[in-house]
């Protein structure tokens, strides 16, 4: 069964994004926000990151060469 809701290190994982920049892109408004599990808990719907995803636009930029580090998206 696919998973309905992701973590945070899920979401940064399945977005090759760095925890920090996805919650800095919740805080701008321009990533889903996560929906409320319980008292304390959170979690983002993977149907809203996959529409997100499908809607970023297409890039002209090239991905870099080699396996990705995490020095590589310090900058994303």
């Amino acid at each position: 069964m696919k998973p309905i809701y992701l973590d945070l290190p899920g979401v940064a994982a399945a977005l090759s994004l760095s925890e920090s920049t996805v919650k800095k892109l919740v805080r701008e408004k321009n990533l889903p926000a996560p929906r409320e599990l319980s008292g304390r808990r959170v979690a983002w719907l993977v149907r809203e990151l996959e529409e997100w995803a499908e809607g970023r636009p297409v890039s002209a930029m090239l991905p870099p060469s080699g396996p990705a580090t995490p020095g590589d998206l310090q900058g994303a």
